[in-house]
């Protein structure tokens, strides 16, 4: 174990409280206008999955448990949950859905991840910052509005929904962030 200070908790971390372990969910650092500043995080207790707010002051101490970071490659998925493999030994592991969550919509075959792994059971995702998706549904271009700053909603491949420029039209293939689905630029490819 690490003993690391609030502040420098990240989304993805794997902490040790009271001998459990936790995957970090999300952290912020709050500095209100007076009054010490805080640490939020929301966090995932990884034996039953039991959803937990925490809340240090920034420069507390806090255990960091070592967790292997390795690189995946995605496969497919079926009942036991999703299969990813290990693309220099070819090992393969099956994830629960339940360690996947939200990150199953940006999931595509052979998409490079990051594995948290302990003591040889996934415990969290990291997914690359942008992944190009496909556009399936969007509104027509409308003539003489691509001057316009404005944006259109539109449905892409996984049914990520995407604000996209309107000049964007269905069958093109866009770049988006995962960390919020928005907009990055078009496809190179």
């Amino acid at each position: 174990m690490v003993k690391v200070i609030a502040s420098s908790v990240r989304k993805g971390n794997v902490l040790e409280i009271d001998e459990r372990l936790y995957v970090v969910l999300s952290a912020q650092n709050i500095h209100p206008g007076k009054g010490t500043p805080v640490t939020q995080v929301d966090m995932r207790r990884i034996s039953d999955g039991t959803k937990v707010s925490e809340r240090w002051r920034t420069t507390e101490q806090v255990e960091r448990a070592h967790v292997d970071d390795s690189e995946y490659d995605f496969l497919y998925e079926d009942g036991e949950g999703y299969h990813f493999m290990e693309p220099n030994t070819y090992e393969q592991i099956a994830v629960p859905e339940d360690v996947i969550g939200d990150a199953k919509v940006f999931l595509r075959d052979g998409l490079r991840v990051y594995l948290k792994t302990f003591q040889g059971a996934a415990i969290a995702i990291e997914l690359p910052q942008k992944v190009t998706v496909e556009v399936e549904e969007t509104e027509p271009v409308v003539k003489g509005q691509t001057a316009s700053s404005s944006y259109k909603p539109s449905i892409c491949t996984g049914g990520i929904r995407v604000m996209v420029p309107p000049h964007i039209g269905v069958g093109t293939r866009i770049v988006i962030n995962t960390e919020d689905s928005s907009y990055v630029e078009r496809a190179k490819d």
